[in-house]
Parts: structure tokens; sequence; C-alpha cells
């Protein structure tokens, strides 16, 4: 047995050796953080991007994308040529890290399958931690950016909206539609507290997409974030658009379906007659309203159809994120259809995009009826006043 006295010096010894390890470990870390550090300063005053890291091309997804013959939108749900419309939209001054090529294809390719972080990590070889981060700066830069892809047509570009609802909807009396109106239910995991606040009046919960098209279904403008218990005609009232009085311009006309009050002021949304309607004039003006009205669901299934491995389950993120990535799937949607990449929405997805009407509100105080002028439109379709 040794003695004592020699223990107590090996532990001695074994207790020095630990901490100059575990302070050798510290100093290598320190000088590597340093060397990074100076390495991105340097290529900041340069004017050069930094990548700190190296790809493995032979992943197969991104042989995929470096292949420029081979086709992305099985995997990615985008065209190629969308592909590199989105990556022009959100390329930075200075690419620092993955680069924003690389995080635009995490992106999208996590939208397109809704899969967990671990999964998209191991498609690309790339630490779950940094998904996490790459996932959620994507989505901010593209909340930052909605404007780009997302916003309403110039006062010269009017008249040819209106001339696309005329199309449209086979009556000339429809040239000063400029937009059509809807809300939208997207599927969500609520929170813990307050969960019946996002159950919405068909019976799951959700987060309230407004949204404003035009006569190809391109968004003119989203609002997103009102729980699904909300009356699509409150999300309206407290949308940007209806606050500021900014759309339609005066002239100018909405449509939306019955849920909404119809209205001359602030702003000018013609719907529909109520069921049962009061004659030939009344049916007839909701055949062509209907017309118009409707692209507003298809642009909602068209959207769905795309993203619907995201978009047509629960959303697998927080209630506080999920506005980001559904304002992401609509900026997407416009993106896409600017470099012609249609998608036709599925059937099971066009059902589901069909929403019914819940009970219509009353007029507020600040509301003036827009009933004279839905009779006047219904004239106008009819043939009975003179354009």
């Amino acid at each position: 047995m040794p003695s004592s006295a020699v223990v107590i010096s090996l532990a001695w010894a074994v207790g020095i050796f630990l901490r100059l390890s575990t302070a050798n470990r510290r100093n290598v870390r320190k000088r590597m953080f340093l060397q990074r550090l100076m390495m991105l300063v340097n290529q900041s005053e340069n004017g050069h991007p930094m990548s700190y890291c190296k790809l493995n091309h032979n992943m197969p997804i991104l042989r995929l994308w470096f292949n420029v013959e081979a086709e992305l939108m099985q995997d990615f749900r985008l065209s190629r040529r969308a592909m590199h419309g989105l990556q022009r939209l959100l390329q930075r001054d200075h690419d620092h890290g993955w680069g924003n090529q690389l995080e635009v294809l995490i992106y999208v390719y996590w939208l397109a399958h809704g899969l967990s972080y671990r999964v998209v990590s191991h498609v690309f070889n790339v630490p779950k931690s940094t998904i996490h981060r790459i996932v959620h700066i994507i989505a901010q830069k593209i909340w930052i950016n909605l404007k780009q892809a997302i916003s309403f047509p110039q006062p010269e570009e009017l008249h040819a909206v209106g001339q696309g609802f005329v199309q449209l909807s086979g009556t000339r009396a429809f040239r000063n539609v400029v937009g059509a109106i809807d809300g939208s239910h997207i599927r969500i995991k609520p929170p813990q507290h307050h969960q019946i606040d996002y159950l919405n009046y068909k019976g799951f919960y959700s987060l309230n997409m407004q949204a404003i098209c035009d006569s190809n279904g391109r968004f003119l403008d989203i609002f997103i974030g009102y729980p699904g218990s909300v009356h699509d005609t409150r999300v309206m009232k407290n949308s940007s658009f209806y606050k500021a009085r900014c759309y339609p311009p005066s002239g100018y006309i909405l449509l939306g379906d019955g849920g909404y009050p119809c209205l001359d002021t602030p702003v000018c949304l013609i719907t529909p007659y109520k069921q049962p309607v009061n004659g030939p004039i009344q049916s007839r003006f909701n055949h062509y309203h209907s017309k118009g009205r409707s692209i507003i669901e298809r642009a909602f299934g068209m959207m769905k159809t795309r993203w619907r491995s995201t978009l047509f389950r629960a959303l697998e993120v927080k209630p506080t994120f999920a506005p980001l990535v559904i304002a992401s799937c609509a900026f997407l949607h416009n993106v896409c259809l600017d470099h012609g990449d249609m998608l036709e929405p599925d059937e099971d997805v066009a059902q589901d995009t069909f929403e019914p009407q819940p009970q219509r509100e009353p007029l507020a105080y600040n509301e003036s009826s827009g009933n004279a002028t839905r009779d006047r439109l219904a004239a106008l379709v009819s043939g009975n006043a003179e354009m």
C-alpha cells in the first residue's frame, strides 16, 4: 500500500495536470477565435466575402444544384429560374459564413418538405444549429424585404389590373376592380397558453392570413398574425391598408365574399347579394362577382399546393415565428409567378381552401354602405345602365 504522502502527491500532480490541460485547451480555443476574427476583419476591409466553412459538394442535394441542367421542382418546389430570381432578391453586399446561395437553398428546401432541422442538417451535411439559424435569418430577411415582391400597383398600372378583372369576370362592368380580398386559415400547433384564441370557427387551430391579389393571383398585400378565432372583418379593420385607406384608390373597387360588409368607405369593398337573391339582376351580378372574386381562392390554392408539406398541416414552429414562415410562402408565390413558374392547385388543396363564410358583422360608425354602388354595378352587368 502506498503511503498517504505518496497518494497526496499523486493527487496533487493529477490536479495540476488537469488544470494545465484545461488552461491549454482554453488558450487554443482563444487563439482560434482570434485568428478567425482577424480573418473576418481582413476580408471585410478588403471588400471580399469570407467563407469559413468547406461545403461537401458530394452531397446529392448539392450535386443537383450545381448541375445546371437538372430540374429543381421535385426537391425545392421552385424552378431554377425562380430560384435564381429569389437569390438575387436576397443577395447581400458582404456574404459570409455558409454564403447566401446555400442559405437560400436550405431555407427553400426546409419549406418545400416541412422537415425537422435535424433532417435538413443531414441532407446538406450542415450542423443542426446552423440550419436553425439559417431558417430564422432568411425568414426575417424575407419579412423585411416583402415589398420587393408584394406591393400595390402604381397608378399607371391600375387600368391594366382592371382589364384583367374584366377578362376574368367576363363583364366590362368590373373594369374598375383592382383586387380581390379574402382570408385563409393556416394550421398551426397552438401555444400552451391561450389555445382557445387560435381555435377557428371550422374547429382547428390556425393563424389568419388576409391577402389581396390581382387578376393573375399575384398577392398585392398580405396581413398575417391574428389568431384563428378572430373574424375576417376584424382582421381587415386592423390591417394597414384599411387603416391607411391606401387601397383601392378613389373610383376603384375591391371584391370580397359575403363574410365582409359591403362598403363604400373607408375602402370600396363590394360583396355579393345575400341568398336568396331578389330577381335575375342580383343573381346575374353574383355570378360574375364570383368569377372575379374566386381568383383569391385560387391564389391561396396555388400557394398551399406549392408549399403543401408546410402549409397543409399544422406548422411545426412557434406561433410568434409562424407569420414569418407564412409570409415567406406568399413572397415566394409571387417570385414564382414573376418568373413564369405556374403551379395549378391540387384538388384536395382547392377543397381545403374553400371556406364557409362566418356571419357578417354590422357596419362601424366610420363606415358607409356600398349597397348603392353594388346596385349600379348590378345594373351595368345586366345591361340596364350605361357604362
